[in-house]
């Protein structure tokens, strides 16, 4: 009777111990998350409850598709929540985030960027100042768009550090700024695009040189059971062969566009 049913058991052991079998069903899909208050590159649709698009959105399916994989994108609720679902496994992929110091510790952020986030002062083309810096404008009152983080977020851009006036809307900062009221527009470069080219103002302003510019990156979990060197490797693959398509720009103009469309509240840059 032992003799019978052991070859039965030794099966039935190794097929509960195998960890190939295991690794392959966990990751047959991946899914990721991100920052729900990201525009334009991360943001709920309005239409579609639940459901997040922007650039990012668009990028990483575009990864999927050349990679052959399968990742969904779900909504943690919110940036901290994001980021503590990848950090602790339960999520796979964390789609633009800076890669902090104490990110670091917990993710693995693949190499290229999704995209190079530029925050840089808008002025009008026929009164262009000096400029070298950002101590350049000390001397002059600008603007930014109500509820935006950047200018609290980063040093040395704070609001107790320059002289800035808030416009309940973007597209009420670029009329000041058409107006004389002010000398220059803090923002986003491809929002403050966006918005200029809606109200025919594009070929009236220009960007100075960035003030800073940051890296969206796509970051793994560690504690993610599909976080694996070769995951690692064909993430970055694809990313490469992405950026060296230049599609970035296009899909930022497309979002930016989008969500200004859609009358949303003000985007952030967000450390």
């Amino acid at each position: 009777m032992q003799n019978r049913f052991l070859p039965v058991l030794l099966a039935l052991l190794a097929g509960l111990l195998s960890p190939v079998a295991g690794a392959t069903g966990a990751c047959e899909r991946l899914v990721a998350t991100g920052d729900p208050e990201q525009p334009p590159y991360l943001w709920l649709d309005p239409q579609t409850p639940g459901q997040m698009i922007g650039a990012s959105a668009d990028l990483l399916e575009l990864l999927a598709k050349t990679l052959d994989l399968k990742i969904d994108l779900i909504r943690s609720g919110s940036r901290p929540a994001a980021e503590q679902h990848v950090a602790s496994g339960r999520i796979d992929l964390l789609l633009g985030s800076f890669p902090g110091g104490a990110r670091r510790e917990s993710l693995d952020f693949i190499e290229p960027a999704l995209f190079v986030q530029s925050v840089v002062a808008w002025v009008r083309r026929e009164r262009v100042f000096p400029y070298g810096g950002w101590s350049d404008l000390y001397a002059h009152q600008g603007v930014i768009q109500a509820g935006d983080r950047f200018t609290r977020g980063f040093d040395p851009l704070s609001a107790t550090s320059l002289p800035l006036k808030e416009a309940p809307t973007l597209n009420e900062a670029l009329r000041m700024l058409r107006r004389g009221e002010v000398a220059y527009l803090l923002g986003e470069r491809q929002v403050v695009q966006a918005a200029a080219e809606s109200l025919g103002m594009l070929a009236e302003v220009q960007p100075l040189p960035p003030l800073l510019s940051e890296g969206l990156y796509l970051a793994v979990g560690r504690d993610s059971a599909c976080n694996t060197p070769e995951l690692r490797a064909r993430l970055a693959a694809g990313l490469t062969e992405l950026n060296a398509a230049g599609l970035a720009g296009n899909l930022l103009q497309r979002n930016a566009a989008r969500w200004l469309a859609q009358g949303l509240p003000s985007p952030s840059v967000v450390k």
